[in-house]
């Protein structure tokens, strides 16, 4: 594990959203009002969300606990964009994601979220670094800065000597270390992390959970983490819980 100074030269990206440094750690960025998802199981509705209500501020560490089934992955999918609400309106800095083309939701996606999986999802043909540079590359970033920061990203993570290795050479634990610095190689103002730690052993847990903490407070990201694994509250600077499709701080 590299020491938290690892994050302290990462600058900006090409393509950096000027509204980043106009947001101040505190601030509410993220407004979910009010929001219902509902979906048909055959012939039975599946009532998912309830009217959640919850708030993101700059610059925290957000735990987001409930059980399988509860409705966690559901949220992520629609703070991140991926879905729409049934009811209820979700916010970014004042724009309703509802009302975004998917034009603007994949530029939303793009360039100011990252994204953390349960499952890994890293292709598996490619090395770590070259997991980490396609999302560079996707974003507009290109040549020499575009690789610097992919390298300074998984250092960062403690990958310094596994860069060149597909997901099949590394262990779980690894790999999600490849993840983070896939998510924050943009330097995205928004972080979602849906049960990164849920394939893990106890120590690795606290590894992942302590990059994390470390994301938020050496980049300024906030950081939305859905799990049930206790130890992430260890870490967190709020907690919510889903609780019969509603949401408890």
């Amino acid at each position: 594990m590299k020491s938290p100074s690892a994050f302290e030269n990462m600058g900006p990206t090409q393509k950096q959203s000027k509204s980043t440094s106009m947001v101040t750690k505190g601030d509410t960025f993220v407004s979910v009002r009010e929001v219902t998802r509902s979906y048909w199981s055959g012939d039975q509705p599946v009532h998912a969300l309830r009217g959640v209500n919850l708030e993101l501020e700059r610059g925290a560490l957000v735990v987001l606990k409930g059980r399988s089934g509860s409705g966690k992955t559901t949220l992520l999918n629609l703070i991140g964009g991926l879905d729409k609400p049934s009811s209820g309106a979700i916010e970014f800095e004042g724009q309703r994601l509802d009302r975004l083309t998917d034009g603007e939701l994949t530029m939303l996606r793009r360039q100011r979220l990252g994204f953390i999986f349960q499952s890994f999802a890293l292709l598996p043909t490619y090395s770590a670094f070259e997991n980490v540079e396609l999302i560079l590359r996707i974003a507009g970033m290109s040549g020499k800065e575009k690789n610097e920061r992919a390298q300074r990203c998984l250092r960062a993570v403690g990958l310094t000597h596994w860069m060149d290795h597909r997901p099949d050479e590394m262990s779980g634990g690894q790999q999600q270390r490849v993840q983070v610095a896939r998510a924050i190689a943009t330097r995205p103002d928004l972080i979602l992390a849906d049960e990164p730690t849920g394939e893990l052993d106890t120590a690795t847990s606290r590894q992942i959970f302590n990059l994390l903490r470390q994301v938020v407070e050496k980049e300024g990201t906030t950081v939305l983490v859905a799990t049930h694994d206790a130890i992430g509250e260890e870490y967190a600077d709020i907690v919510y819980q889903l609780v019969d499709g509603k949401c408890v701080a």
